[in-house]
């Protein structure tokens, strides 16, 4: 259902209508029919009515304007009082042969400059809060020279012609003076928006101008004795105060956008206009030009200086700001790859120094825990404490990703401390992560001349030493863990070697990475790490168990998880011990999970453990073969196991079957 129009914009609209075409009729009547009749509507009072509906419009529309009342109340108490003004004289002066100057009309037409020019700065102001000081600067030109210009043909008119007492003198050039600035400030306005009219703007505009020239051509009349009442000039001024009051009822813009200063147009506003100044300027050398227009004149160049020095120095900055951009890292404030280059080059040219490249190490699982927004967080805080590390020392940069570099400067005390402690700032650790570094560094330009062979040197260097950690640390912790395995049952070992071995070979089948499929190695090397906790006679009953001791057995997971987790480099591989026993169809233990929810790495050890048991001789059963145990796993696929392991890990068993017989 469409909506309905609200009342005041039905009244509103007739208003305006009705205005509009009687100021058509009164336009027409005057140039095409000047006896025309129409009663009341060719009155000498007509347009009085015209005038004071305009302010009335205005000053009801600033009651609803929110933010912009106080403005387009200003704006409607000068419409007012000049409509005030007017009807004084329409009364009491319109068929006068002599009209002493001032009088009180004088006092409603001065009125409408000061409060109009209140209120559009207030309007000005709540609706082009973002525009740069350089558009403020284009108004001020703007406005300068149509201030010259008006002042050197209209002012320079009422000059020369202007006559009687000090009063009648300065009430006649108020005229002038007021609309000058009145109109210098709409195009000023105009400017520093970057002529971005909208239809309030543009109908003010519109009306100030229209207003403007009927003013200027009624001074001009004046001074040539020629003005007469109910002429075509009449209606320059009731269309101005009626576009204004149009102006009122215009929605303002949901949102006012800040000019772009890449258009081409905001750079010609600053010429033009400085280009009239200088134009009145040159005409004042060769003809009489008043004062003051050589006053405004010189004042919109000097504003066109201070716009060139203004936006020279926005440039400088805007170059600063580029420059360091591209130099900078933007998360962390570092120099980043093109930096580090800039500054190997220069340093080559001094004493021998030290180039340092770092690798986090457990980043990505510290991203994969707590999410990315963390993961820029604490590349933030690492970069921030290398920073300071090295402060006085040496330089700090990051080369994407999570990749450190540092240069220590010629002259440092122990370089080589320096750069340890320079990994210790990368380092964090906390509840669930441990975030440590691998590094490489050279010494330039003795073991390089060259910023690209030098990066590559340090690079292989940290790579060496990551992959040497990685398996020290990995290793050394699983082999403590086995070794205690083994002491606690001796029979254990080997059936976790084998399942080990072929969980790797599963794995490898199944396309893992190569860290994943050590990763499944060491799980099925540990996923058993949890029994040290369940007593012996439990571990070696020849019958089945009773309920309690297969409490005992449900929880051996756990503690392997716990076990396990307590080397920081195995915390991947706890999360796999935790699940090695549960069930696809989720009938297993201890959280059970079900399908895709247990990791693939638990579902291979879970087959491969199934298998060596089944094929291992135990004190409550005898050995399968290798048929049976395969046919058990498939009758067993889609509840206990994984199809698609099961699957992989008989094309596994094959395999290494038809090798053994070669």
């Amino acid at each position: 259902m469409e909506r309905s129009r609200p009342l005041s914009r039905t009244w509103s609209s007739a208003a305006f209508a009705a205005c509009a075409l009687w100021l058509l009729l009164y336009e027409l009547r005057v140039i095409v029919a000047p006896g025309l009749d129409a009663g009341p509507l060719t009155s000498r009072f007509a347009h009085d009515v015209v005038l004071l509906a305009s302010s009335a419009l205005i000053l009801f529309r600033a009651l609803k304007a929110g933010r912009e009342r106080l403005a387009w109340l200003l704006i409607g108490g000068g419409v007012l009082a000049w409509s005030l003004g007017e009807l004084h004289y329409t009364v009491f002066l319109w068929d006068a042969e002599v009209i002493a100057i001032p009088s009180p009309a004088d006092i409603g037409y001065l009125l409408l400059p000061p409060l109009a020019l209140a209120g559009i700065v207030l309007l000005l102001r709540a609706r082009a809060r973002a525009v740069p000081r350089t558009l403020w600067v284009d108004g001020v030109i703007a406005g300068l020279a149509v201030a010259a210009l008006s002042a050197a043909i209209v002012f320079q008119t009422v000059l020369d012609n202007v006559e009687g007492n000090a009063a009648a003198v300065a009430t006649n050039l108020a005229y002038p003076l007021g609309d000058l600035v009145l109109l210098s400030l709409i195009v000023g306005a105009l400017a520093g928006t970057g002529w971005r009219l909208d239809r309030t703007w543009m109908l003010l505009a519109i009306g100030v101008s229209t207003f403007w020239l009927a003013d200027s051509l009624y001074l001009v009349k004046t001074a040539e004795a020629t003005f007469a009442s109910g002429g075509p000039i009449d209606t320059g001024w009731w269309a101005g105060l009626f576009l204004i009051a149009a102006a009122a009822w215009q929605k303002p813009p949901a949102r006012v956008r800040a000019p772009q200063g890449d258009s081409l147009r905001l750079i010609a506003v600053p010429l033009g206009f400085g280009l009239v100044g200088l134009a009145l300027l040159v005409y004042g050398c060769v003809q009489h030009v008043n004062p003051l227009a050589i006053a405004l004149a010189a004042a919109s160049l000097v504003a066109v200086m201070i716009r060139l020095t203004l936006t020279f120095r926005e440039n400088v900055e805007m170059l600063r700001a580029s420059r360091e951009e591209a130099m900078s890292d933007a998360l962390t404030g570092l120099g980043n790859r093109r930096a580090l280059a800039a500054a190997i080059a220069d340093l080559l040219q001094d004493e021998p120094f030290v180039l340092a490249l770092f690798d986090l190490d457990g980043f990505k699982h510290y991203n994969d825990t707590f999410g990315h927004p963390a993961g820029d967080a604490l590349l933030v805080r690492l970069g921030s404490n290398l920073a300071a590390c090295l402060q006085g020392r040496g330089k700090a940069f990051r080369m994407g990703g999570d990749e450190f570099c540092v240069l220590i400067q010629p002259g440092a005390d122990d370089p080589e401390q320096l750069v340890r402690s320079a990994a210790a700032a990368l380092s964090e650790s906390g509840e669930g992560f441990t975030i440590g570094c691998s590094y490489g560094s050279i010494l330039l330009p003795e073991e390089a001349s060259d910023p690209a062979e030098a990066l590559r040197i340090a690079d292989q260097r940290m790579y060496a030493q990551k992959h040497a950690g990685r398996m020290s640390a990995g290793r050394q912790s699983k082999d403590v863990l086995l070794t205690a395995l083994t002491e606690r049952s001796p029979d254990l070992g080997g059936h976790l070697s084998s399942v080990a071995e072929l969980a790797e070979r599963t794995a490898r089948r199944l396309g893992l990475s190569a860290e994943e499929v050590e990763r499944v190695r060491h799980a099925g090397e540990l996923h058993d790490a949890g029994k040290v906790a369940i007593p012996d006679a439990i571990l070696t009953k020849p019958g089945p168990l009773n309920e309690d001791e297969w409490g005992f057995v449900r929880r051996h997971p756990l503690i392997g998880e716990r076990i396990v987790r307590s080397a920081p480099s195995l915390s991947r591989v706890a999360e796999l011990v935790r699940s090695t026993h549960e069930r696809f169809d989720g009938t297993g233990y201890p959280d059970r999970l079900e399908a895709d929810a247990i990791p693939l790495g638990s579902r291979i050890v879970a087959v491969c453990d199934a298998f060596d048991a089944m094929t291992s001789p135990r004190p409550y059963a005898a050995a399968r073969t290798t048929e049976e145990a395969l046919a058990e796993l498939r009758s067993c696929a889609g509840t206990q196991f994984d199809p698609a392991v099961v699957e992989t890990f008989r094309a596994v068993v094959a395999q290494h079957a038809m090798r053994a017989a070669a």
